[in-house]
């Protein structure tokens, strides 16, 4: 295997594991928000996240390699300060939208990075058209964040 095979398989599988938090962190969003369009927000994009680990498990089997199934450790140290803070703030819709946007930091991060890495060209492609939805759905979250609308729910 080469050395550009390896290190595209090792970005996909990284990157597999922060869409599986974030899969799981806006599940437990929409689980925790009383609003009917905010639980619909994070389940679409628990959803979105969903599709995007699939998508990367294909290309890391389609290289010969056993892709990533789950979360990462320090994801459900983040998702355990959420569940700690919807019982401090009550369920407060800003509060969890602030914490969503914190995960969509990550993500955002984790696709940056992996695009400056080198990657196989189908693979490079598939990070490049993820990455602008996870920067979207970043800015749909901050923006749900700061609006009036959300900050004293």
């Amino acid at each position: 295997m080469n050395t550009t095979t390896e290190e595209t398989i090792h970005v996909l599988n990284n990157l597999i594991e922060v869409c599986c938090d974030g899969a799981d962190g806006f599940g437990h969003a929409a689980e925790e928000v009383e609003l009917p369009e905010l639980q619909a927000v994070f389940r679409r994009l628990s959803e979105q996240c969903r599709d995007f680990a699939a998508a990367l498990r294909t290309s890391v089997n389609q290289l010969g390699e056993k892709a990533e199934d789950s979360g990462s450790i320090a994801a459900k140290a983040h998702r355990g300060w959420m569940k700690l803070r919807e019982v401090v703030t009550t369920k407060d819709n800003h509060a969890i939208l602030a914490e969503c946007e914190r995960g969509e930091d990550h993500a955002v991060a984790a696709y940056r990075d992996a695009l400056s890495a080198t990657l196989d060209p189908t693979a490079a492609a598939l990070v490049q058209r993820q990455y602008a939805e996870v920067q979207q759905s970043h800015d749909k979250v901050r923006d749900l964040r700061d609006s009036e609308v959300y900050q004293n729910v």
